[in-house]
């Protein structure tokens, strides 16, 4: 699980149509999830261990930033051991800069522990403007002194850290992320209005609340934390991962196949599961899996992405792959991620998806980009006709749509760039060829790929 280093040889996939897809998978953990409890987990006077961590290359960056800070991590099979050091350094390297967001995360704790911080710029998915500012602003709330420079974030704080309230301007993830974190140690209470809710976001309250962190969601998108003065190391098990659940759904719809999917709670895929059925398809659920086919066909639908309890916005790059082969005209509206949209559109217009961009709001009410330039709407044509072709994944999400595109291609494809989806995706490789899938690595050659970054 540790990350390629920056020299590694390129990789690529080979994917031939193989028809329906046809299996069972079961979901490790959450890929949003696990990450975010290893920053928590440094907070412990004692040892955390997580059950259920999928095998991701994130986990093995935040692995090794971890352990830069003097952090222990042990990984055995999937459990993995968080165990905070007596000498924690309070400075993430500059060689961390721009793998993933996990460093942003680490200012709250690193404050706690040593009054005094630093971590590089940020990386992840190219999904448009994902800037620091929520987290800056909230540190600062909290009593930080913070200043921004090209190269990261620095931080420092006279004494202690003191609880406060805080309005996020939008329910970001990232940043209720960090506000939880900073203000389980903080002194005295805070309260967090317009959080994030996500699964993931509950999943983390959850785990800090076992190492002995105050916290209580209140209606309305609301934490109350009563900051403590210690916590204690926790041991939890990650539940499953709602995007990989979805992927590998409509992995066998696209193909006209069927995959039962196992390991993630349809309290998780309410909203995902209501989309297909919108779309013509037929679930089975029960308490250990769910299922979907499409005997009848795919039909069109308009949908926008929102916070949660909404469409995931992670969920719309392998929905653009189910729209081009549902009959009629699908509209799809991202409101979260301004930029989102272009990366799986382009993937699967390079391999003759049949997709028109556009700056309005489209499929949805007015969002907060309808003021903007913004590509954030996007109007498919089904049942479009793709064909094999040699592309470039531009990021994790994208990617996964590309190699379900090419599984009901005509002819072959290669898909360059796959170390984004193995970055996010558990075993995926393995993952698709159990479900029938003829995909193999081969020699990557980037040069004679269709670029799918927008601009290129």
């Amino acid at each position: 699980m540790t990350p390629a280093a920056p020299d590694a040889p390129a990789t690529a996939w080979a994917v031939e149509p193989s028809g329906p897809l046809r299996g069972e998978v079961r979901v490790a953990g959450s890929k949003n999830a696990i990450t975010k409890h290893m920053v928590a987990a440094v907070m412990g006077s004692s040892p955390s261990t997580i059950h259920n961590v999928p095998d991701v290359g994130d986990v093995g960056i935040t692995t090794e930033v971890l352990q830069s800070l003097g952090v222990g991590v042990d990984l055995d099979g999937d459990t993995i051991t968080i165990t905070p050091g007596d000498e924690i350094v309070p400075e993430v390297p500059l060689r961390y800069s721009g793998l993933n967001r996990i460093p942003i995360l680490l200012l709250g704790p690193l404050l706690h522990l040593h009054q005094e911080a630093f971590v590089p710029v940020v990386g992840g998915d190219r999904i448009g403007a994902r800037p620091v500012d929520f987290h800056v602003d909230a540190l600062r709330a909290f009593g930080a002194e913070v200043t921004e420079t090209e190269d990261g974030v620095r931080a420092k704080v006279a004494g202690r850290l003191v609880g406060t309230q805080i309005t996020l301007p939008y329910p970001s993830v990232g940043a209720t992320e960090t506000v939880l974190l900073t203000a389980a140690l903080a002194e005295g209470r805070t309260v967090l209005n317009n959080a994030a809710t996500e699964p993931e976001i509950i999943e983390l309250a959850l785990f800090l609340q076992r190492m002995g962190a105050r916290i209580e969601l209140s209606p309305g998108r609301k934490f109350v934390i009563d900051g403590v003065e210690k916590l204690h190391g926790a041991t939890t098990r990650l539940e499953g991962d709602r995007l990989e659940a979805f992927s590998y759904l409509v992995a066998g719809l696209v193909t006209g196949g069927q995959v039962r999917v196992g390991g993630c709670a349809q309290e998780r895929m309410v909203t995902a599961i209501s989309t297909l059925q919108r779309m013509g398809a037929e679930l089975d659920i029960n308490d250990d899996w769910i299922s979907a086919n499409a005997p009848d066909g795919l039909r069109a639908i308009a949908i926008h992405t929102d916070t949660h309890p909404g469409f995931m916005t992670d969920w719309q790059s392998p929905l653009f792959v189910l729209m081009t082969q549902a009959e009629g005209m699908s509209v799809l509206h991202e409101t979260v991620f301004e930029d989102r949209i272009r990366y799986p559109a382009m993937v699967v217009q390079a391999m003759g998806g049949e997709i028109e961009l556009f700056e309005t709001c489209l499929g949805g009410p007015a969002c907060r980009f309808h003021d903007s330039n913004a590509v954030h709407s996007a109007v498919v044509r089904g049942v479009s006709e793709l064909r094999g072709a040699h592309v470039e994944i531009p990021d994790l999400r994208a990617g996964f749509s590309g190699v379900i595109a090419a599984a009901v291609a005509t002819g072959s494809s290669v898909i360059e760039g796959v170390h984004h989806l193995e970055r996010g995706y558990n075993k995926p490789l393995e993952t698709l060829q159990s479900l029938g899938l003829r995909v193999a690595r081969t020699a990557s050659d980037p040069a004679t790929a269709t670029s799918t970054r927008p601009g290129a």
